[in-house]
């Protein structure tokens, strides 16, 4: 399996997946300003999205998009628990995680990289994301992860989008239930070696 990541994207989720599943990959770097892999191929002739994470398989076939690639990678590996088996409820609650993560957090925080963005929209947009933020904080409340005391892909992902706070302008200490959380995920061996596998970590 390949993957096709930048460092600090949303693509770390991935990384950090195929890490706790235990899965043998080849990384790519892609940078996303120019379209070109490390090598200087053309990215949108691999992908003609553009953007990361992409997968491409043994087989040849290639998969985009960050929650259908997170749940490949938990189902080949399902002894990892890192997703509840499908057809099942937790496997819905999971869903239903990994899509408020990426509709509701990924989309509003990711929108602050935007250099464009003017100061009134920004300010705006941060004081959206701190709603989002308290309720996440509520809910995390009391709990080891996502999903209770079981690590999941969804875990990887909040971590993968929470930690761009640090660059946008968002100070996670008012939230110290998120905090812990992130030192908790951050700590995992497997995360560790996902992070130094992209740079993000010495």
């Amino acid at each position: 399996m390949k993957l096709y990541f930048s460092a600090a994207s949303c693509s770390l989720a991935s990384n950090i997946a195929l890490h706790e599943a235990g899965i043998s990959y080849d990384l790519t770097k892609v940078d996303l300003k120019t379209h070109t892999t490390e090598d200087g191929a053309d990215f949108y002739a691999i992908h003609d999205k553009g953007y990361v994470p992409y997968i491409v398989m043994d087989s040849g076939q290639g998969l985009s998009e960050g929650v259908a690639i997170l749940q490949y990678i938990a189902d080949q590996k399902p002894e990892s628990a890192l997703a509840p088996k499908a057809g099942t409820l937790e496997r819905y609650r999971l869903q239903e995680w990994l899509t408020y993560i990426n509709s509701e957090l990924h989309k509003v925080i990711g929108s602050m990289f935007d250099p464009t963005m003017n100061a009134d929209t920004r300010e705006k947009t941060i004081e959206k994301s701190g709603k989002r933020l308290d309720w996440l904080s509520k809910k995390l409340d009391g709990k080891k992860y996502l999903m209770g005391d079981t690590f999941t892909v969804a875990d990887g992902y909040l971590f993968t989008v929470l930690n761009w706070c640090q660059w946008v302008g968002i100070d996670l200490s008012k939230w110290p239930v998120l905090q812990d959380f992130m030192g908790r995920v951050g700590a995992r061996p497997k995360v560790q070696e996902a992070l130094k596998a992209v740079g993000l970590a010495t």
